[in-house]
């Protein structure tokens, strides 16, 4: 039985997973008698690595928002319709700008919610465009075909050379619809065929675009190199539907996974799937090295997934408006253990597989 769709987000139906202190409670085994496993800090330091640093600034990821106009079920930013306040502002958008021009940071990954839905995304994205740097947005496929206010979105992203990185949980309506809701696979394909019309994912047009594929359950990805042959010789054979690389990311044991996990009782199951497929030759290349996450109120974090548990920056520098490029690049990043979730087996990021 794979994850089923809810339809308000954990903070509006007042869960406690709502909390992320609860959430760190739980993950700490604070309340865990039989079954505990090796927390993640005595994993590395067994692995040889007490401490992950940073090796390099090239990403900035920005979470412009929580408003999305899904629910899905796996989300680990517990995103959706009623997130309707916490919004990026322009004045933040501002700094972040700044930023990413002084600092030379390679490329900017926009994510939220549907960030498409912040009322400053496209002011951003043509800045960003213009100071030549790679622009990737975390686009859920739907928000193309939720209004008409957005039916342009492809066009725009073209003329912008936007690299666009898009959920699709499988090339069958009934698997991607239990795990993101009723009619979102139609909505996909449809937004998919409007990307590769004005040229997305055809051969020498020089526009990206590269799916997501989570499990929909309690187990791990399967090969990322099968996964993108079958996902590409079935949307070609059914839909005529072309992309260029498909990413297979693990579910992290947080948010609205985390109380899948909790409710069907396979958290510890899966907690020892991770642990068991741990891999340290994934440490090297894991995304917290080479990217910070920044929040919608300007705070900063290792990685999208410490950020949705609020655990911020280490060191004095905790918002944007203190950046230190000094103390960001010499600061010990932050882990618990969810962060199994990155490093089992080939390891996983935001790009997919970490380690061969």
């Amino acid at each position: 039985m794979g994850v089923k769709q809810i339809s308000k987000s954990l903070k509006a139906s007042g869960n406690a997973l709502g909390d992320h202190f609860y959430q760190l409670k739980v993950l700490s085994q604070k309340e865990i008698e039989d079954g505990r496993f090796e927390n993640f800090n005595n994993k590395i330091n067994t692995a040889g690595v007490p401490v992950i640093k940073p090796s390099h600034l090239e990403i900035f990821q920005l979470n412009i928002g929580k408003l999305c106009n899904q629910t899905c079920a796996h989300c680990h930013v517990d995103a959706g319709p009623d997130r309707k306040e916490e919004n990026m502002s322009f004045e933040t958008l501002e700094r972040c700008l700044y930023l990413i021009k002084t600092y030379g940071f390679k490329t900017v990954d926009i994510t939220g919610g549907a960030p498409e839905m912040n009322p400053h995304f496209r002011w951003f994205v043509e800045n960003c465009s213009i100071l030549g740097v790679k622009v990737m947005v975390r686009c859920n496929l739907t928000i193309i075909m939720a209004n008409q206010k957005y039916a342009d979105l492809p066009q725009f992203f073209a003329t912008n050379k936007v690299h666009v990185v898009s959920s699709l949980p499988h090339f069958s309506a009934s698997r991607t619809d239990a795990q993101r809701g009723d009619g979102v696979f139609e909505d996909s394909i449809a937004a998919l065929k409007k990307l590769n019309d004005v040229g997305y994912g055809k051969e020498d047009s020089g526009l990206m675009i590269d799916l997501v594929y989570n499990p929909s359950g309690a187990f791990l990805p399967g090969d990322q190199t099968t996964l993108e042959a079958e996902f590409k010789r079935q949307l070609k054979r059914k839909f005529d539907i072309v992309f260029n690389n498909l990413y297979a990311i693990t579910n992290l044991p947080i948010s609205r996974f985390l109380d899948y996990l909790l409710e069907t009782g396979k958290y510890l199951d899966y907690m020892h799937q991770l642990v068991d497929a741990f891999n340290p030759a994934t440490l090297n290349g894991l995304m917290c090295r080479n990217t910070i996450s920044i929040s919608w109120e300007g705070y900063m974090y290792d990685c999208d997934f410490n950020q949705m548990l609020d655990l911020k920056f280490t060191g004095k520098a905790k918002h944007i408006n203190d950046f230190d490029v000094d103390e960001v690049l010499n600061r010990n990043i932050i882990v618990n253990n969810h962060c199994y979730g990155c490093t089992a087996g080939s390891g996983s990021s935001c790009g997919g597989e970490i380690a061969s």
